[in-house]
């Protein structure tokens, strides 16, 4: 065999073997990029869900130290339905600004914080069918009652950080003083001690705020869009935000949310407030 054959011959087998490498990694490469996880869940036969620690009703902590409201409710019967016992549940706690990064960040499988449904959200994290729909409130002392918006150029108006409120303000009221804080118990501290002149919630968290409080009234019960308020999985988390879509459209669809609410949010707001309002949620 001549110099120029044997170069050829060989040049053949190194080309085979590039091919033959590249095939045998192409399956290997969708395998790692699958989304396992509703899998991974499974076998770890745990649910690490974020909640709030001092977001009454919907997700605070009791005297006696364990986890109570509305989203702790749909929390354990979603992990019921998932894993076969609610107490299969692990709650981590967390604040509005820590959210998405609990997420991206593998600490908790879901989140289930009073989490407002956004563009800019949608953008980083995958939400999922939503459970309830919330505007945005303002609650300020009686006596010097905000009751337009307004009312509030030059004053001092308390929000949570990155809450909806931090949002909608920051970009449409720029004029409007924020002082913003981690925590609700901090931020209604605030209040109370004078630092501000109003503060911003949810609509379904400040009515329920005011029920406890009544020197204290909700003068603008909703502004800004209505949100729908959802549970949100990890971006590509395509086979637990599946799952999860089927779960709370059957929760809808069964009542079982209304029981839910009639069980941890009623008792606060009483017959005054019409339930449909929080649970009429069109399909997302």
């Amino acid at each position: 065999m001549s110099r120029v054959q044997s170069f050829k011959t060989f040049s053949s087998i190194l080309l085979l073997a590039a091919l033959f490498s590249a095939c045998s990694k192409a399956p290997q490469t969708e395998t790692t990029q699958a989304d396992h996880s509703l899998d991974q869940i499974k076998n770890q036969d745990v649910l690490i869900v974020a909640v709030f620690a001092d977001n009454p009703p919907f997700g605070y902590v009791d005297s006696r130290g364990e986890h109570q409201g509305f989203d702790i409710e749909l929390a354990k019967q979603v992990t019921k339905d998932l894993l076969g016992d609610e107490n299969k549940v692990q709650f981590v706690i967390t604040e509005a600004a820590n959210r998405v990064e609990f997420l991206k960040s593998n600490k908790v499988d879901v989140v289930f914080a009073s989490f407002s449904v956004t563009p800019e959200r949608q953008e980083v994290v995958d939400f999922a069918e939503p459970y309830l729909k919330a505007a945005l409130g303002i609650v300020s002392p009686k006596k010097t009652a905000i009751t337009a918006v307004e009312q509030l150029q030059g004053k001092t108006l308390i929000v949570n950080k990155g809450s909806s409120s931090d949002i909608f303000f920051t970009k449409n009221y720029p004029k409007v003083k924020l002082l913003k804080f981690e925590q609700n118990t901090d931020a209604f501290n605030a209040l109370k001690d004078g630092r501000g002149d109003a503060i911003s919630q949810d609509s379904t968290y400040a009515l329920a705020w005011v029920a406890k409080n009544p020197e204290y009234v909700a003068g603008i019960q909703q502004i800004g869009n209505e949100d729908f308020i959802a549970p949100a999985v990890r971006k590509g988390n395509t086979q637990l935000l599946n799952w999860l879509n089927t779960e709370i459209t059957q929760l809808r669809n069964t009542g079982e949310v209304q029981k839910i609410y009639d069980q941890t949010l009623k008792p606060v707001y009483g017959e005054s407030v019409d339930a449909n309002v929080f649970l009429n949620v069109a399909q997302s």
